[in-house]
């Protein structure tokens, strides 16, 4: 599977290794070339410095062959503009967006009809849970049986 994704930080080049790894054709794209020491001497993958909105560059990474796009920048804009270049202009069968905002978030994925993950309510449901489980276990060990709460 040939995958493009936009953006080089934490998120992305973890994607990247892991998308590498099971052997696709993986292609980076971020600003800053220093973002690219993140991937391990291994990645085997294309790294390209530039824009990831840019017609020419979005070209030149192969965009037009492109099975999947993810846009994982640090930035909502730059993520929904990326993703809705690649799903509207270039048809690309599965783009997704990383959009930190809940809000833009919900309107993204049930009014623009985009594949979208919200880290941030993502990482507060993962961490409520976590707590409630904590509470529930610590409420359940200090309960003596055969006392009505």
């Amino acid at each position: 599977m040939r995958v493009i994704i936009v953006g080089c930080g934490r998120v992305g080049s973890q994607l990247a290794r892991e998308l590498d790894l099971a052997h696709h054709d993986v292609t980076v794209i971020d600003e800053k070339m220093e973002a690219f020491n993140r991937l391990e001497g291994d990645f085997g993958g294309t790294m390209i410095v530039g824009d990831g909105v840019d017609d020419d560059l979005l070209n030149k990474a192969g965009i037009r062959d492109a099975d999947a796009f993810a846009a994982v920048t640090n930035g909502d804009n730059r993520n929904i503009m990326a993703a809705q270049i690649a799903q509207r202009v270039y048809h690309v069968p599965h783009v997704i967006a990383r959009i930190y905002d809940p809000l833009r978030e919900e309107f993204y994925r049930t009014t623009m009809k985009m594949d979208t993950l919200c880290t941030t309510t993502l990482g507060a449901s993962i961490i409520a849970r976590s707590i409630l489980d904590h509470a529930d276990a610590e409420s359940a060990s200090t309960s003596v049986p055969g006392e009505s709460s």
